[in-house]
């Protein structure tokens, strides 16, 4: 199994809360472009009035390079006193024309330099702020092409985006993340110290979607060891890990590429299978699978009575029963179904067809 890497530093461990985030060149640009403006209004002011400033050194009047001298050190305020103006109207633009262009450049420096400070005590404080509201959520370990869609199904399903965290050792997928609405971390799924701040010990449900098999299962062995309550639900790539991940405290463990090997067999076999477990897995078209509560008016009858859904399961008392087990022909309270049904947009074209009928 690989050595976990390195847990990251402090700083990088301040979660990234999802924000509209203007292009870094793009700023750049915009204030060395202001730089230059005021050095050229500087110079110009000095240039277009040359006539009103001597050069006490070499006493040869003002070129455009004693131009750019002169707004150079007059607005880095090192001011040597080699070049100074001599008229009464120079003396006057200096004072209501150089001078703000010298406090402009020297708020625009300073400005930066506190803009960085205050988002470095910004973050911290959004940090803060967001680990204290953060319980019963879903810490997300993983945001590949599995993550993703994991995290769609849960949105799709009535989850609040606000209500995940996502922890990626790629900053593109902690990006994307935060594109997508989604508070993320950038570091390594397996550091205690990462999953503390991502306050995974206080989750209610915990998915690893890693693209390795150890670093799932030491991630699982770590979560669970945080978390002793949560669900913990990982997925795998290769079937003979499996074992590995349920003793390392994994509630629920998907084989990706067996299930994806299935699929393609049932494909070739058969397409109609095929497109039916497509259909299944799609989500807002044909069929769909889900789980609900049994309503009061089925309590007592059996689960073959049931119109309008097709029952594949009951979970009584933590454990799932199958369609075919005796105890389902009796439904009781408190149980949950898990049935198979008419997409939502599909039922509502039902029956927008039926009203226009009648």
């Amino acid at each position: 199994m690989a050595a976990p890497a390195p847990a990251r530093g402090p700083a990088e461990a301040l979660v990234r809360l999802p924000r509209l985030r203007e292009d870094p060149f793009r700023e750049i640009a915009r204030r060395i472009g202001l730089v230059v403006l005021i050095m050229a209004l500087n110079t110009a002011v000095v240039w277009f009035d040359r006539a009103s400033y001597a050069d006490n050194i070499n006493q040869d009047g003002i070129s455009l390079i004693d131009a750019v001298y002169y707004a150079t050190v007059t607005v880095t305020t090192t001011g040597y006193g080699d070049i100074t103006p001599v008229s009464d109207h120079a003396r006057l633009l200096n004072a209501i024309v150089v001078t703000p262009l010298r406090i402009a450049f020297l708020v625009l420096l300073v400005g930066t330099t506190l803009e960085v400070l205050a988002n470095q005590g910004r973050q911290s404080i959004l940090d803060a702020r967001w680990r204290r509201k953060m319980r019963n959520h879903t810490v997300l370990l993983g945001y590949g092409t599995m993550g993703r869609s994991a995290l769609q199904t849960l949105l799709r399903s009535g989850a609040q985006r606000d209500r995940v965290v996502v922890v990626d050792a790629n900053p593109i997928a902690v990006d994307a993340a935060n594109h997508d609405g989604i508070a993320a971390f950038h570091g390594d799924a397996t550091s205690r110290d990462l999953l503390r701040r991502a306050e995974l010990p206080k989750a209610k449900h915990i998915i690893i979607t890693v693209n390795r098999d150890d670093t799932a299962i030491l991630a699982t062995l770590t979560a669970r060891q945080l978390n002793p309550h949560a669900h913990i639900v990982a997925s795998v790539r290769q079937a003979e890990n499996i074992s590995l991940l349920r003793q390392s405290g994994a509630d629920g463990v998907v084989t990706s590429s067996d299930a994806v090997g299935r699929l393609v067999g049932l494909a070739t076999l058969s397409p109609d299978m095929g497109n039916l477990m497509d259909d299944l897995l799609t989500h807002g078209e044909g069929l769909e699978i889900s789980q609900r509560n049994v309503a009061p008016d089925e309590v007592g009858a059996g689960a073959e009575t049931i119109t309008g859904e097709q029952v594949l399961g009951v979970v009584r008392g933590g454990l799932l029963r199958r369609f075919y087990d005796p105890s389902c022909s009796t439904l009781k309270t408190g149980d949950q179904l898990i049935v198979v049904r008419p997409s939502r947009a599909r039922a509502q074209a039902g029956r927008s067809e039926r009203a226009d009928s009648d």
